[in-house]
């Protein structure tokens, strides 16, 4: 499994489209065995998710993301998982767990600066 986190000072970034790393975990038989800060090479919104997908990503989490990006990552077999904030290790190891607190139905529609998807 393959998890990816958008990522921002090791904090999860809130708005999926518009961040420029993610960090990576490696998970084999339930714990993290790699991880990694990834650069997206300034791609966005809809060339994120086949930049997951070529990283062998099977799940994101992240704070905000549009419509777009979570059909285009569903149409490549990849969880999304959003609404998701606070430090990036903390979350994935919640997720391990199976506690980790997000929130499908988070939907940005909106683009403009300084916007928040939720709190």
């Amino acid at each position: 499994m393959k998890v990816a986190v958008t990522y921002e000072n090791e904090q999860v970034f809130q708005h999926f489209g518009q961040t420029s790393q993610f960090k990576i975990y490696e998970v084999k038989d339930g714990t993290v065995s790699s991880s990694e800060v990834v650069s997206t090479g300034g791609k966005g919104h809809g060339s994120l998710a086949g930049f997951l997908k070529d990283a062998g990503v099977d799940t994101v989490i992240c704070g905000g993301i549009g419509g777009g990006a979570k059909a285009a990552l569903a149409e490549l077999d990849i969880q999304v998982l959003p609404g998701v904030s606070g430090a990036v290790d903390e979350q994935v190891e919640r997720l391990l767990a199976g506690n980790l607190e997000y929130d499908p139905t988070i939907q940005c529609s909106h683009h403009g600066e300084g916007h928040k998807c939720h709190d």
